[in-house]
């Protein structure tokens, strides 16, 4: 579900991986690039949000799997 609400909202798919600071930092960015770009550069909030996600279920993953 959060892969799918990163291609709409980037900034809140990263803030609820647990990411604030970098959420912020995005949101901060992502939007200037919005409206100066005309959407040029949404694709790469996606992927910068997509990686983050993956990122934070592979850390879970291995915490769990840790002996």
């Amino acid at each position: 579900m959060n892969y799918i609400l990163a291609i709409f909202l980037p900034p809140l798919s990263i803030l609820l991986t647990g990411r604030p600071f970098v959420a912020v930092l995005t949101f901060l960015i992502w939007v200037p690039a919005l409206i100066f770009s005309g959407g040029l550069t949404h694709p790469m909030f996606i992927l910068l949000a997509w990686i983050l996600i993956f990122q934070t279920r592979e850390d879970r993953r291995d915490r769990r799997h840790r002996p």
